[in-house]
């Protein structure tokens, strides 16, 4: 198959807002505008991290920088912080299958992304979810992205082993794009990966039980960072990065596969979109604030400007 190396990213500027996301005047007190019936509403299904570096914090954040109003279903309550995940309880299949019913009747996305499952049940509720929202379509009917958090970066297993087939089974033939790391591609695809060429093969390998999906494969881990793209047709891109040195890397699975929903939903192209988002999340990494003991989390609101110092009250005479 052709390996096609897309051009370097151009250098980082703010992602472009859709003109549905400028702010816009009300009008008359308590009266909606009608401009905001086309405002851009993504959903974000993952676990919350009280350190706010990753899960539904990120995205949310990253929905924001990019103009998108975020809407959110929590799967798992984490004991988190920069120096890792402690520990994680599941909320129930059928409350989030509550909960994703009644948020979307209201607020219905035009994108969804997926991230932290924790268990079978959490991931059979999500795929009957995504099912009903597709109508029955053989494909999804809108961008739908899965970053397969099996493992977190301490260490610490996200998702068990004996849940495997119902990933198979039940939840990737409702999404169209998938953004594993080595370690989770290896997992996924069951065959071991410790290069880039390996990662391409891991890549086929798991396109052949699901030959619907774009996998876009992360290459952070690696001491030359490159992403794989592999298309539907069968099509390979790559997209080489450069090594940051910074400790301020929590959440950036996250923010990459949010950035990469945004700029689908914005109507970029696998390439594009792909670009944009591996740059957003290169500046957010430059930008991040330094906070913690551990890996800190990135700056995701860096596209949205710095809020201005308040001026000091005056002094009374």
């Amino acid at each position: 198959m052709p390996l096609k190396r897309p051009p370097q990213p151009a250098p980082v500027s703010p992602p472009k807002r859709s003109s549905a996301a400028k702010p816009r005047s009300t009008g008359q007190r308590g009266k909606k505008s009608d401009d905001f019936a086309n405002v851009r509403v993504a959903l974000s299904v993952a676990g919350f991290d009280p350190s706010s570096g990753a899960g539904v914090t990120a995205d949310l954040k990253t929905f924001a920088s990019h103009g998108i109003f975020g809407t959110s279903a929590i799967t798992n309550l984490t004991v988190q912080s920069t120096q890792g995940v402690e520990g994680f309880e599941p909320v129930s299949g059928p409350f989030l299958a509550r909960t994703l019913e009644y948020l979307c009747a209201d607020l219905p996305p035009v994108g969804i992304k997926i991230g932290m499952l924790g268990t079978p049940d959490v991931a059979s509720a999500v795929a009957r979810f995504l099912q009903s929202r597709n109508n029955g379509e053989a494909k999804p009917l809108f961008p739908i992205v899965l970053d397969p958090a099996l493992k977190s970066s301490s260490g610490r297993e996200l998702y068990p082993s004996y849940g495997l087939e119902t990933l198979h089974q039940r939840l990737l033939p409702q999404i169209n794009w998938i953004t594993p790391n080595w370690a989770e591609l290896a997992v996924l695809a069951g065959t071991p990966v410790n290069s880039l060429a390996q990662a391409e093969t891991a890549a086929s390998a798991l396109a052949k039980r699901h030959p619907h999906l774009h996998i876009v494969v992360t290459g952070g881990d690696a001491e030359l960072p490159t992403d794989i793209l592999r298309l539907p047709s069968g099509e390979l891109h790559r997209f080489p990065g450069k090594r940051l040195k910074t400790r301020s890397t929590h959440g950036t699975g996250c923010a990459f596969s949010s950035a990469l929903l945004c700029r689908l939903v914005l109507g970029d192209s696998p390439v594009l979109a792909i670009r944009a988002a591996k740059s957003f999340v290169a500046e957010s990494m430059r930008l991040a604030p330094g906070l913690g003991h551990g890996h800190g989390p990135l700056d995701l609101l860096w596209p949205l400007g710095k809020p201005k110092s308040a001026k000091k009250p005056a002094k009374k005479r």
